[in-house]
């Protein structure tokens, strides 16, 4: 088959990132919109895409996309589209979906519509007038925005966030997507410590270690596609075996900490299922009173939002104290995820760079410290 247009959908603000992961891959993008990459490949691209991808939230193949204003239009639309190169006779095909400033409004009607076309379609193309369903599931997704139809099939199922390492986690646990652009975003270099002081389940210092060390994100789980008729287990034996050859045992030095010993529990359990235990300390401690006698260190770090405190007194309040803590590290930089617009003015310093991204529904922002730069080693070194 030739190549098709393949749909990253990613968090609001880390567009960039996942057009980056795609060309460290080999592949180029051609479109970047508000909260979706796209790039052009084949079914061995959707494999290794869903294996490698940090930052992004599935791996959808486009089948078609039209203008549509009326359900006839979404129907005749839906089934003009050669749905027999994708779904095999048997496959069974649900669909879900949104709609957003369209003047086709009821997902429910879209769904039925959509489903109905596919069918007619696949009868028509078959030669049939049964399709039994009780093959692979190939999930249509769609989408109406301001009337301008998507359809795609989803090749993830479970999105890219669940690397298979966090069988348990803490009551507010960082998406290991946004932990994984934190860490993309920094400055940090495997020679220098790392220190999460509100580690939590160990998002961050698991996903740290898993990209200093080139360990693919979904090398310990399995995917929708590995049903797929087009992709046979040879193809992802390939593909992981490729992954695997790719792992470096980098050493790395990496401090995560938390003021509850029982989520430190955790965070062990997590780096271990992970394989990066070697890679990383575990200690409980109050982030307020951070100490470290290394130099050209970075943290990144989430500290508790409001809600998770209480009350927004208590937050400002810790804010403050990690600023003091903090300051007293002048060639470190740090990473903080926070979620208050007024970060800056309670942490007592100014970021020198800040990043809009979204957590979920919350507007929120990496805010980021620059420490001084380490001196250059001589060439002879």
């Amino acid at each position: 088959m030739e190549k098709f247009k393949i749909i990253i959908p990613c968090i609001f603000g880390l567009e960039a990132l996942v057009s980056k992961e795609l060309k460290w891959l080999g592949y180029d993008t051609f479109k970047v919109e508000d909260g979706k990459v796209s790039f052009m490949g084949d079914f061995d691209a959707v494999c290794r895409a869903n294996l490698w991808i940090r930052c992004g939230e599935r791996v959808l193949i486009e089948v078609a996309e039209f203008d549509a204003v009326t359900f006839d239009e979404l129907f005749e639309g839906t089934k003009a589209t050669a749905w027999c190169d994708f779904l095999p006779k048997d496959a069974a095909f649900p669909v879900k979906g949104f709609c957003l400033k369209s003047t086709l409004a009821s997902i429910r009607d879209c769904q039925a519509i959509i489903k109905k076309a596919i069918a007619d379609s696949m009868a028509q193309s078959y030669k049939t007038d049964w399709l039994p369903e009780t093959g692979a599931v190939y999930q249509i997704q769609f989408s109406v925005m301001k009337d301008k139809v998507t359809l795609m099939i989803d090749t993830t199922g479970d999105g890219l966030h669940k690397r298979g390492y966090r069988r348990i986690s803490n009551a507010a646990p960082l998406k290991e997507t946004i932990a994984s652009a934190m860490v993309m975003l920094s400055f940090w270099k495997f020679e220098n410590i790392l220190c999460d002081p509100f580690c939590g389940s160990g998002t961050i210092p698991i996903e740290a270690a898993m990209f200093k060390r080139n360990i693919a994100p979904g090398l310990m789980r399995n995917f929708a596609a590995e049903n797929f008729e087009q992709m046979p287990p040879e193809m992802w034996a390939l593909a992981r075996n490729e992954a695997r050859e790719k792992m470096r045992n980098t050493p790395l030095n990496i401090i995560a900490s938390d003021i509850d010993g029982d989520v430190i529990d955790v965070a062990k359990q997590n780096a271990k299922i992970a394989g990066v235990d070697d890679a990383i300390t575990f200690t409980q401690a109050d982030a307020a009173e951070f100490v470290s006698a290394e130099k050209y260190g970075s943290i990144i770090t989430n500290p508790p939002y409001g809600e998770r405190l209480g009350d927004a007194k208590s937050c400002y309040e810790l804010y403050g104290k990690i600023g003091k803590a903090f300051s007293r590290l002048p060639d470190w930089s740090y990473y903080i995820l926070a979620s208050d617009e007024d970060f800056e003015k309670h942490f007592g310093r100014r970021a020198d760079k800040r990043r809009k991204i979204y957590n979920g529904m919350i507007k929120c922002n990496i805010f980021q410290y620059y420490g001084q730069r380490p001196p250059k080693k001589d060439k002879g070194e």
